[in-house]
């Protein structure tokens, strides 16, 4: 794929995604140049129609020109015709099966007998052997990057919202790929839930070799927040994976701007060989359903801050016991370390253990790291939703960028507020859309209002 290889022996890739409009080139290149620069080796673009598709081989070149050259993955949802078109201009194109071919989710059951079923599945293959020829002919990658929070109404109906029914719908376009004698493939199973994430992933990998299928895996936990939080749950999700040698290519998706993601992917990849050790010896510590961590502190050079010390020694911890907590061995966990201060190691363990799902002693926040599908001011949202919600302990609030994951990431979520439209917001309510399409000026106010309605304290009212 372009100058980049993936898989076997390969380093693991470290990427990020671009939250600019990709009709917009010259926004759309300086802001690549960010991530390349900061050491991405991959750049995504949310590719909405084939407008922004086409316009893909202009950014292409423009970065080209100025010497960049590193791959360029279009990101495609609900319009199949747009993969063929993003097809000619990208290094790789991104599809996603819970919406390529199929409705967006609707949360609504659907009866199918065996023969249905068997025919809805032929309609996937009608759009899809088309893209395969012309991924073929110009020799485009392709990730099929499954999503928990955009499965289909179909794969829901048929096998629930479990494990079994992610990997299915994973399945299902991959063995037409294989069929189809088309290898070039990356696979991506994300969500917002590091037990969903990690599980599946395993499961996954159990059933490709099974079908004696071998394809590079990309690793992710999405829609991860941001800051501490956002750094910690990315490490338990996908650290778990990698200290088990599961990896090839990876996104740390914060709600952050894209460039502010590499530096932390690296420390990821960087970390494998002494968190797989430590979890070795975190394992072998573990006693009255506790782990007893003990995570050295050496100093490099690329911490030049107290502050970049203490982001590399939470990131070396949670990697370390994230599959541990995932696997529920503990439910419990002590960190032990003489440099920094018991009040910060026992927050920090707290963190660790509401990442994994065990314990919740804040706020959960579930944020998108937004892209040009997001039509508002992410970052700001999220912060004026934080400071006045962050009090409500164990209360889990959706900001989702636009409706591809919107509804479904968030569907665990006591409240979501989802990007409906330019300048539009919709409410939720867990599943249930309460309030739709409102002015973007007044939707914060109406989620806390909503908030309060319920018996939550929050906003000024309560400071």
């Amino acid at each position: 794929m372009g100058n980049i290889a993936i898989g076997g022996d390969n380093p693991i890739r470290i990427q990020s995604m671009a939250t600019t409009d990709t009709n917009d080139t010259e926004a759309s290149v300086v802001q690549a140049k960010r991530i390349i620069d900061a050491g991405g080796e991959l750049v995504r673009f949310t590719t909405q129609g084939t407008r922004e598709a086409e316009n893909m081989k202009n950014i292409s070149a423009r970065l080209k020109a100025d010497g960049y050259t590193q791959p360029l993955v279009a990101d495609v949802h609900f319009t199949a015709h747009t993969a063929d078109v993003a097809a000619l201009y990208c290094e790789k194109v991104r599809i996603n099966p819970g919406n390529y071919v199929d409705p967006g989710r609707t949360f609504k059951h659907l009866e199918y007998t065996d023969e249905e079923y068997r025919e809805e599945l032929k309609k996937i293959e009608e759009k899809l052997v088309p893209f395969i020829n012309i991924c073929k002919e110009h020799r485009t990658a392709v990730r099929i990057g499954v999503n928990h929070g955009s499965l289909s109404d179909r794969i829901m109906s048929r096998y629930g919202d479990t494990p079994e029914g992610i990997v299915e719908s994973c399945m299902e376009f991959l063995r037409i790929f294989r069929r189809e004698q088309f290898d070039d493939v990356v696979i991506s199973i994300k969500a917002s839930n590091t037990v969903v994430m990690v599980t599946t992933v395993r499961l996954l990998v159990k059933t490709m070799e099974q079908e004696d299928m071998h394809y590079p895996l990309h690793l992710g936990v999405t829609e991860a927040g941001e800051g501490e939080d956002g750094r910690i749950k990315s490490a338990v999700g996908i650290g778990a994976l990698l200290t088990e040698g599961i990896g090839d290519t990876i996104r740390v998706s914060l709600s952050e701007e894209p460039e502010c993601e590499i530096p932390v992917a690296r420390k990821l990849v960087e970390l494998i060989p002494e968190c797989t050790r430590l979890r070795q010896e975190a394992e072998a510590s573990i006693q009255d359903d506790t782990i007893t961590l003990t995570v050295p502190y050496v100093a490099t050079e690329s911490q030049q801050t107290e502050t970049d010390a203490w982001e590399t020694f939470q990131l070396k911890a949670a990697m370390a016991v994230g599959a541990l907590l995932i696997d529920r061995k503990a439910t419990k966990l002590t960190i032990l370390n003489s440099q920094f201060s018991i009040l910060n190691l026992s927050a920090l363990a707290d963190t660790i253990l509401q990442a994994a799902r065990i314990k919740f002693t804040k706020t959960e926040y579930i944020s998108c790291p937004g892209c040009g599908r997001t039509l508002y001011n992410l970052q700001e949202t999220i912060a004026r939703i934080k400071a006045a919600t962050s009090d409500l302990v164990g209360l889990k609030i959706g900001i989702m960028g636009c409706i591809v994951n919107g509804p479904g990431e968030m569907a665990d979520a006591d409240y979501g507020y989802v990007g409906a439209g330019r300048g539009k917001i919709s409410l939720y309510r867990q599943k249930e859309c309460v309030e739709k399409n409102i002015p973007e000026a007044e939707a914060v106010e109406r989620l806390l209002a909503l908030i309060r309605a319920d018996g939550h304290p929050c906003g000024p009212q309560q400071r």
